[in-house]
């Protein structure tokens, strides 16, 4: 019977952008689904600044970006989990070719992953974008394709001075890659071929100074969700293939708040979707009509802690868990899967600086 765990990043080397670096780096822990007890199996300081993870719940594999200032090309590294053995192996770890890898995803058919580098300043490779392939061990190859966003720079001369990367996802249907880049205030529609080459096929605009972040997608892969870093609201885009088409945008925080947009994930049924605010520090709820893709907004929850960059849900949409940057700990939530609100369990890890929580099961 496959387990639940949760692999989380944590910061553990400073940055001027960060409040402190208390973390271990990467670490493993058990989640059981029907108390949402959590115990910690394992970990490594190992890798630097592991900011953002994705997981292979097949191999067990786990990918780690290290986000480290001033390093002109973060790198990759490559574990997997052994749970019989309760102990993570190193596999190996690559350049990414770019700074401040903030984003990676594992492609569907498993062959590659994929990087997204927000980047700082100029020098080194300075890629926007780029595509490792992966071994049968888990293991990963350098780069083979990379692509650098261009464009129109927005307005907020302090956050959108350059192209931003900050995510790139796989639509559902498997093949496009979208990619959100807060200094353009754009998302940009790729194709990868069996080699690893990115092809542009096309992109949208949100609102000027918006700063797209993260973006969620309706399992029906037309509604495509984009959290707004620089102005708090959450895009809804209409896709149809590589077309795509910004409908309306909503606020994720109340009128006068001082915040950002973080992260953003939609209920395994497409029913609801979470936003989640650093500043106000709250979860931004709101239902999902099945046949528009608007938003009615459902009311907002205290992440009980601060900076809440991250969060989860479990693939069973029973549990919702923030990781609050700043609070050293990640809270735990349970979910109405009817209405969609949630409600505090009082229980949480405590960890030093989490910035990810990834859940698979294995």
């Amino acid at each position: 019977m496959k387990k639940l765990y949760l692999a989380v990043g944590s910061l553990n080397r400073e940055a001027p952008y960060f409040q402190g670096a208390r973390g271990e780096g990467l670490s493993i822990y058990a989640f059981d689904t029907k108390t949402a007890d959590t115990h910690r199996i394992c970990g490594t300081s190992s890798v630097d600044n592991p900011t953002f993870l994705s997981v292979d719940p097949t191999s067990g594999a786990i990918y780690a970006n290290s986000e480290v200032f001033g390093w002109h090309e973060g790198t990759v590294s490559a574990y997997r989990f052994d749970a019989e053995k309760g102990e993570l192996v190193y596999l190996n770890k690559q350049s990414s070719q770019g700074s401040i890898t903030a984003h990676n995803t594992i492609t569907r058919d498993r062959k590659f992953v994929l990087v997204a580098n927000y980047a700082m300043g100029s020098g080194g490779p300075d890629q926007s974008v780029v595509a490792l392939p992966i071994h049968d061990d888990g293991s990963i190859n350098p780069v083979t394709g990379a692509v650098r966003h261009e464009g129109e720079l927005g307005p907020v001369e302090d956050r959108q001075e350059r192209s931003h990367p900050h995510c790139i996802v796989e639509t559902p249907e498997g093949g496009t890659f979208l990619s959100a880049d807060l200094g353009l205030d754009e998302v940009i529609a790729y194709h990868l071929d069996d080699k690893g080459r990115f092809e542009r096929q096309g992109s949208v605009a949100v609102a000027a100074g918006a700063g797209p972040r993260h973006i969620a997608q309706h399992p029906n892969g037309c509604f495509v969700y984009v959290s707004n870093e620089l102005n708090s609201t959450v895009s809804l885009i209409n896709r149809n293939g590589s077309d795509m088409k910004l409908i309306e945008s909503w606020a994720t925080i109340p009128s006068g708040v001082d915040s950002h947009g973080a992260d953003i994930h939609l209920s395994p049924d497409g029913q609801f979707l979470y936003c989640s605010n650093r500043g106000h520090d709250s979860i931004a709820a709101f239902c999902v009509d099945q046949e528009t893709g608007k938003l009615t907004d459902i009311g907002y929850t205290l992440t009980g802690g601060k900076t809440p960059r991250n969060f989860a849900l479990t693939p069973d949409g029973e549990w919702l868990l923030v990781a609050n940057q700043n609070s050293d700990c990640i809270t735990i939530f349970a979910r109405d899967q009817d209405t969609g609100k949630l409600s505090n369990t009082g229980k949480r890890i405590e960890i030093g600086t989490p910035v990810c929580v990834k859940p698979f099961t294995l």
